[in-house]
């Protein structure tokens, strides 16, 4: 069997029951279960949740997107060996602390297979939540140009790259287009202050205006917890995204939960400390990834400029990587999963057919 076949790159295909269209994202894809069976399985499995919440089986690819395209290798490898098994771990590790830590529960309420959650339908929070414990990235590109504002956050001068910010900062952006905001552009991913969210929280999908501050608690309260864990095994903590959302639990209590995925290569940078230490940054994350193929073509502006979109996707489109490269991608996820997890990742020969095999036998959702 050759490593192409090992890869899950198309998972909107399986036969799961549903009666709706499956949606694909750019990494995962979300099959709605009717509403008999997620009744069912509610019932059976005593998930705490309200008894005719909608459900949802999440199955993740080993698909990487980088600068908003999705990219392919040679010998139809068409996603990263290990990649989706790497990030479903490392997330459930993290929920899984979260919780035993009393901080809150996440969208997930079973893992059937490596490669699936079943979900709980949310009320997504439409913030991308972005902690930053260290100035790089975009950040620090603006700073270095004499940006000293982010997020209505004033920055002191003197700051150099990479180094670690006086505290912890959330820099938030919009999650999706938004419109009606005074003093928001109606973009995608534009910055926002704690006063755009203040103004206009029931446009950003807050219940009420004291969830505000019980996000920013349980996104320094997050970023900490995993940063704690990440030091143990020798590795720093950058940056991070969290979104969140609400449910409504079995009593009929609505509450504030993580979703998406938490503290994971995709989401967040993270660094070799030995190396920061020693004045070098070694990329554990796919940050390393979007270095990669800024290097690698002639011309990087298309890859960050975004006036040349369509330039972009012919490039994503017409090239493929060399297998090396995503052999590297994959040894940096797998490593760093085994590190936060301290268990192996197991390439499955046939994840496709695994997942079918579960939902059928132990969940009745394959007819």
């Amino acid at each position: 069997m050759s490593l192409a076949d090992k890869v899950l790159a198309v998972n909107d295909d399986l036969p799961i029951r549903t009666n709706v269209p499956v949606h694909s994202g750019k990494v995962r894809s979300v099959y709605w279960l009717t509403a008999e069976d997620s009744a069912r399985l509610i019932k059976e499995k005593g998930y705490d949740v309200a008894a005719d919440a909608p459900l949802a089986i999440m199955v993740i690819s080993d698909r990487i997107s980088a600068f908003d395209c999705i990219w392919r290798g040679e010998g139809g490898m068409n996603g990263v060996p290990g990649k989706g098994a790497a990030l479903n771990a490392i997330s459930n590790h993290w929920f899984k602390l979260f919780k035993e830590n009393g901080l809150a529960d996440s969208h997930i309420l079973d893992i059937p297979h490596p490669f699936v959650w079943i979900v709980q339908k949310a009320r997504p929070v439409m913030i991308e939540a972005i902690c930053r414990q260290y100035i790089t990235g975009s950040m620090w590109r603006a700073y270095e140009k004499g940006e000293r504002e982010f997020c209505g956050i004033n920055l002191v001068d003197g700051l150099t790259k990479d180094q670690k910010l006086p505290e912890l900062l959330i820099t938030p952006s919009t999650k999706g287009i938004l419109t009606g905001i005074p003093g928001v552009p109606e973009v995608d991913d534009v910055n926002i202050t704690r006063a755009d969210i203040e103004n206009s929280y029931q446009a950003f999908n807050f219940t009420k205006q004291d969830d505000i501050p019980r996000y920013e608690e349980l996104l320094k309260q997050g970023f900490n917890l995993i940063s704690g864990e990440l030091e143990k095994v020798g590795q720093v903590f950058v940056d991070t995204k969290f979104e969140f959302g609400y449910v409504t639990d079995g009593s009929g209590q609505e509450k504030l939960i993580y979703m998406d995925e938490v503290g994971t290569p995709d989401s967040s940078r993270i660094w070799d400390e030995s190396q920061y230490s020693a004045g070098n940054i070694v990329e554990n994350s796919k940050e390393g990834f979007r270095q990669l193929l800024l290097n690698h073509f002639p011309d990087p502006d298309i890859l960050l400029n975004k006036d040349r979109m369509d330039e972009r996707f012919a490039l994503a489109r017409d090239n493929e990587l060399p297998e090396s490269v995503l052999m590297d991608v994959s040894k940096t996820y797998i490593d760093i999963a085994e590190r936060v997890t301290g268990q192996k990742i197991v390439l499955s020969d046939n994840p496709k057919a695994e997942i079918i095999e579960v939902l059928r036998n132990e969940y009745q959702l394959v007819d």
